[in-house]
């Protein structure tokens, strides 16, 4: 798919600019969102090749904003008649409107990753040989293994917006991702660990046999870890959370609560706080979605916005929200390159990139040793938030004891209670060593699902409600 998207419409561009623009006259905002995407993915399961699929979509939707109201349609055929019935559906919002269109986004980015499809390299023959590679090192590796999964997954998304003033815009995005998860066991017990590492890049950048083999290790140390682990205790107690993958505590906890929608509807526990302190001294969250070839990342949003480095809470103080056109408008903010959609067939809303906590002064070993009895949660699976209240629940897939300031035995089923802005407020040490995860969020909010990055220091959190399973 090099040609332009436009011209697969059986008009000129000339045109469909003008349909367009009629289509959004009255309307404060709006545009033409066309698509081409395709995406694959292979699953190896206990030693034969158990899944697989490839598809391919394109189509476009066509959206115009009329104050707080919002008209939508959308249609997987190119063409003229679909966009005109497009527009008869939309103008209802805007009949009888006569806003003021709002201005195409003025900033620029580069390009942050390659416009390379990755689906066809390595080649499907390839790639099955590899899964098999990775379902015999484990199996090989350790007796206790009992079953190996393995995926691999590649998508392909060529993206054109075009708005009512003629202004356009263009972005390719790839994505690849493999996934590893063992089981291992003895006797009647099972445990499992996994492994995940992905981004906007080629297979080739980490399907290496080094790479590999170090994921596929890494999945196995948790399972054996979680093999060997007691029940959890309950109570009230100190948390010291690992580095990258648990900031997707902050990401649920915190970072939906920081989404323009929820504040200006004010149904985010964060709503009305702008400027006023909701953590710790020392901490500071951004949302960004500048960083070369992560999964979280976007040269420009689905709204034609370039993606931005966003301090959202800076030393404790909210400072500011992520932003789509509207609600941006709404609120007298700027839009700030979180309007995504998961598709031509859906509308844009704020959403988060990468979103992560900046480091402190603190070592791992300094806060870790300050605790005289607690859990150290490495890593985390599901969990659950209600926006309103801020209330999580978050189960540990990786924990230990910590006890006299030492890391002791490992335990499963901890669960971590809390409310998001009360936990917050809980840090009391940030750590120096802040780094996103492996490349594997995918983040869910009103039926769409993006790919986002989140991270973090290791942090110290105090008199935090731990729900375990232990007598």
């Amino acid at each position: 798919m090099t040609q332009d998207l436009l011209s697969l419409f059986d008009c000129d561009e000339a045109t469909l600019t003008r349909r367009v623009a009629d289509a959004l006259d009255g309307a404060d905002d709006g545009e033409l969102f066309v698509e081409h995407a395709q995406a694959e993915s292979l699953t190896f399961d206990n030693g034969r090749l158990k899944g697989g699929s490839f598809n391919t979509d394109q189509g476009f939707g066509l959206r115009a904003v009329a104050g707080e109201a919002v008209g939508y349609a959308h249609a997987g055929e190119l063409s003229l008649s679909a966009l005109s019935r497009a527009a008869d559906a939309v103008g209802a919002v805007t009949h009888g409107h006569s806003g003021s269109y709002a201005a195409a986004p003025q900033r620029t980015n580069s390009k942050l990753y390659g416009d390379g499809n990755p689906i066809g390299s390595p080649s499907f023959e390839e790639k099955v040989k590899l899964l098999s590679e990775i379902d015999a090192y484990l199996r090989d590796k350790d007796p206790k293994v009992r079953q190996v999964t393995a995926t691999v997954g590649a998508s392909w998304q060529v993206v054109e917006i075009l708005r009512a003033d003629g202004h356009r815009v263009r972005d390719i995005r790839p994505m690849t991702r493999i996934n590893i998860s063992v089981i291992t066991g003895e006797g009647d017990r099972q445990e499992s660990g996994s492994f995940g590492v992905g981004g906007r890049m080629g297979f080739n950048d980490f399907l290496t046999q080094e790479s590999w083999q170090r994921g596929a290790d890494e999945a196995l140390r948790q399972a054996l870890v979680n093999l060997e682990a007691q029940e959890a205790p309950a109570g009230t107690m100190d948390i010291v959370l690992g580095n990258g993958w648990p900031g997707v505590m902050l990401h649920e906890a915190v970072g939906h609560g920081l989404e323009g929608d929820f504040n200006r509807k004010r149904t985010s526990a964060f709503a009305g706080l702008l400027g006023e302190m909701v953590a710790a001294p020392g901490v500071t969250v951004v949302d960004d979605g500048t960083i070369n070839d992560r999964r979280g990342s976007i040269t420009i949003d689905d709204e034609g916005t370039p993606s931005a480095y966003n301090v959202l809470i800076e030393n404790g103080k909210l400072v500011g929200y992520m932003q789509d056109r509207q609600n941006a408008r709404l609120m007298g903010m700027k839009a700030t390159g979180n309007g995504r959609r998961q598709g031509y067939a859906h509308q844009p809303m704020p959403r988060m990139t990468n979103t992560y906590m900046l480091s402190g002064d603190k070592s791992p070993e300094e806060i870790i040793s300050s605790v005289k009895k607690g859990i150290y949660a490495v890593s985390f699976g599901g969990g659950q938030v209600d926006i309103t209240s801020g209330k999580f629940v978050f189960g540990c897939t990786e924990a230990y004891l910590i006890e006299n300031g030492r890391i002791g035995a490992p335990v499963k089923g901890a669960m971590l209670i809390g409310n998001g802005p009360d936990a917050m407020r809980r840090i009391s040490m940030v750590g120096n060593d802040s780094k996103l995860d492996t490349g594997i969020g995918n983040c869910g909010k009103a039926g769409q699902w993006v790919p986002v990055g989140v991270g973090q220091p290791h942090l110290r959190m105090d008199q935090i409600t731990v729900g375990g399973t232990k007598a």
